[in-house]
């Protein structure tokens, strides 16, 4: 997919992960999460900062300043408000034809932009079900989203494995759902639901 194809993607993908920010009770913070290691305030965290603000950096050519990489947004009591803010000013960031056109240095090394927004698409898509798995939200991804983010997972899943980024791929039925077949294909369950989460 071009940046074309991709970038309304994007723009829903953020729209989701806006919505289910929001839903996130304090107290949950310090729940366990889908993702090995990860309470919920640590996802959450890496969550905002690569989702939001990698996303505008990697669009505007920026590296992410180290007082965001340190940052832990969830002090602020409107950090839902702020993540949402800044992925509309990131998904608008992309908006820009140019942006896709050309590598990112991605110090020492480069890729492809249109590699690097869908990488980013692909972290948006899975993170925010971690989160809202988490929390006990349920998780609305529209079938194209989800078909594509298969298609992205599939594609990318062995070097995150290479980064420890995911873990082996989990079975699902002949007849899963698009998105429970790329959790899978991630190394996630699709059925994991925390027993704190709605309480």
């Amino acid at each position: 997919m071009n940046g074309h194809a991709l970038h309304p993607l994007m723009a829903r993908a953020a729209t989701e992960a806006a919505r289910i920010a929001r839903g996130v009770r304090p107290e949950q913070l310090d729940g366990p999460t889908p993702c090995a290691g990860f309470d919920t305030r640590t996802l959450v965290n890496h969550w905002v900062l690569y989702t939001s603000h990698g996303l505008e950096h990697r669009a505007l050519r920026k590296e992410l300043p180290k007082d965001l990489t340190e940052h832990d947004f969830t002090t602020d009591p409107e950090w839902a408000d702020a993540y949402a803010a800044q992925l509309e000013r990131a998904v608008a960031a992309w908006a820009d034809p140019a942006v896709w056109e050309g590598d990112l240095d991605l110090g020492g090394s480069s890729m492809p932009a249109t590699a690097i927004a869908r990488m980013l698409i692909l972290e948006l898509v899975v993170h925010t079900w971690d989160v809202a798995r988490a929390t006990g939200q349920p998780s609305e991804v529209e079938d194209d989203l989800a078909v594509a983010t298969v298609g992205l997972v599939e594609e990318l899943a062995e070097m995150y494995r290479q980064y420890d980024g995911f873990a082996a791929p989990a079975a699902v039925p002949a007849d899963a759902s698009p998105l429970d077949r790329a959790l899978a294909a991630s190394g996630r369950d699709p059925q994991w639901a925390s027993a704190t989460a709605s309480a």
